[in-house]
């Protein structure tokens, strides 16, 4: 049974199409992996199936009754608001079903036999989707949820407008399995979760009995949860049944046979061209050129899609700095309240260190003290001699209307209009997306902006938080190349050991020393 049906979607913004004559179905029981490149579209057609975005042409139908549940990291949180309450709002509906049940109720004493046989039907139909949706054990679920996320930890009585980035996304996606919809639409889930959150979140979805379609640049998770790959690519959407390993054996296969068979029809296409140039002036053998024309006329061209750049990342480095590159003493990281216990970290040249641990714990907060961007509560921080320091934040600053020329040309004012499309272009964009707002771009080319101001300057140290977050799966394999060819010290946040395996002389648990475990 069909769920969800597009067909012929077409959609483009100003001159850039991204889709064109699309056509896509989910079934009952379907587990997708929407995959692609970065910036082929993949957000942008989560949007149209949600209707937050009208296509330019096409059609977008769902089968009756379909409760739809989207994990949208940009929904508000509004103050005062606990994790608690956000996460019991799953239940909405249930609630609401109960108020009628319970009008119902009230109405009994007045009814005649007729409307009663008719009350206690709709009272048994009730009754039995709140039994179906665990109404009278919401309290227990919305626990087990919240231990298995590790909300309980941070205390599920919290205002949710204290919560960083990653516990945000923590408490939406609870949220969004406690509803139980019939079709779960995920977009990079996994983005902001630490390992094991992502280990419960792979059991969870393994166990879905309903219909869902993730998009995700993890491709050890998505092997474990799909059955079904979506590929986009060059405006183009297709079907491959099982998981990502598959998708890429038989599209290898696909794509060398079009190869193939593309060489064999412009040998044809060059052979028919010389008959018909050599022969067409001749009354004897004009019939035969014309003949030839015709087919060449007729003929289906295949066209080979044109390869995407493929990202070339090389850190420029500085002179070396000295031995220390820096030392924590006694150094309580937070805001309000303390985040840490005193901490007495060195780092020297030439390491290569990973912090790993939950989100919220104070990673981030960690890399603002060190480098004077956030005041630490107690103790201090020692730089090491001849620094040349380059971070890399996780997010861009909302509300930048810059062009992505603009955005490098402010770093680099020297630079000409050549060097600045040149180092964007090293990175993977392509001509469209350079010319482009930032703000307009997909996760991941916005990533590979922020990657082409840190490579284009000299540096002797990298404090690099998530830079995996968003970036596609050739960005990822350069990205690690680029940082086991670096020679400088690194300090990394990654929550993706496969990633960080072969880069890292040290990783460090951030959960010994943090005081709020998440």
């Amino acid at each position: 049974m069909s769920i969800l049906n597009v067909e012929h979607l077409t959609h483009g913004f100003g001159d850039r199409a991204i889709f064109q004559d699309v056509s896509f179905r989910l079934l009952k029981g379907e587990h997708i992996g929407l995959i692609g490149a970065n910036g082929e579209g993949k957000s942008t057609f989560m949007n149209i199936i949600t209707a937050k975005l009208q296509p330019d042409e096409g059609k977008v139908e769902w089968a009756k009754r379909v409760r739809v549940g989207y994990l949208d990291q940009h929904t508000v949180l509004e103050k005062g608001m606990t994790i608690r309450d956000v996460l019991k709002s799953a239940f909405a509906f249930l609630f609401q079903m109960e108020e009628q049940m319970n009008e119902i109720c009230d109405r009994m004493g007045e009814a005649d036999e007729e409307t009663m046989n008719s009350m206690m039907e709709e009272l048994g139909t009730i009754q039995d989707l709140l039994m179906a949706h665990d109404f009278y054990i919401i309290d227990s679920k919305v626990e087990e949820v919240a231990r298995a996320l590790g909300l309980s930890d941070m205390g599920i009585d919290k205002d949710v407008t204290e919560l960083s980035g990653g516990q945000r996304t923590k408490v939406l996606l609870g949220k969004l399995l406690l509803e139980k919809p019939d079709i779960l639409l995920l977009d990079e889930p996994t983005n902001y979760l630490d390992v094991q959150h992502i280990e419960w979140l792979k059991r969870y979805l393994l166990e879905y009995e309903n219909a869902f379609i993730l998009i995700s640049h993890d491709i050890p998770f998505l092997n474990s949860v799909v059955n079904i790959i979506y590929h986009m690519e060059n405006q183009a959407l297709d079907r491959y049944v099982g998981d990502y390993d598959k998708f890429q054996e038989v599209y290898a296969v696909k794509r060398a046979q079009l190869e193939s068979a593309y060489k064999r029809q412009q040998q044809e296409i060059a052979e028919l061209e010389d008959f018909v140039a050599r022969n067409k002036a001749r009354v004897s053998t004009r019939n035969m050129a014309m003949s030839r024309q015709k087919k060449l006329d007729k003929m289906d061209v295949i066209e080979l899609s044109k390869d995407k750049p493929k990202p070339e990342f090389h850190f420029m480095e500085a002179r070396t700095a000295g031995k220390l590159i820096f030392e924590t003493k006694e150094l309580v990281i937070g805001y309000e309240e303390p985040l840490s216990k005193p901490l007495n970290l060195i780092m020297e040249r030439g390491e290569k260190v990973v912090l790993s641990g939950a989100n919220g714990i104070g990673k981030t907060t960690l890399l603002k003290s060190i480098l004077g961007l956030t005041p630490s509560l107690k103790g201090n921080v020692e730089l090491g001699d001849y620094l040349s320091i380059g971070y890399f934040e996780q997010e861009m600053a909302p509300g930048n209307t810059t062009t992505c020329i603009e955005e490098i040309w402010k770093e680099f004012p020297s630079y000409t209009q050549y060097q600045v499309r040149s180092a964007l272009a090293k990175c993977g964009l392509t001509t469209n997306h350079i010319e482009s707002q930032v703000r307009v771009l997909s996760g991941g080319e916005q990533a590979k902006v922020r990657l082409c101001k840190l490579l284009n300057r000299e540096t002797n140290v990298l404090l690099l938080d998530e830079p995996t977050n968003h970036l596609d799966v050739e960005a990822k394999e350069e990205l690690k190349r680029a940082l086991m060819e670096y020679k400088g010290s690194i300090l990394l946040i990654c929550h993706e050991p496969e990633f960080y395996e072969g880069v890292a002389t040290k990783v460090i648990d951030c959960r010994e020393w943090a005081l709020k475990l998440s």
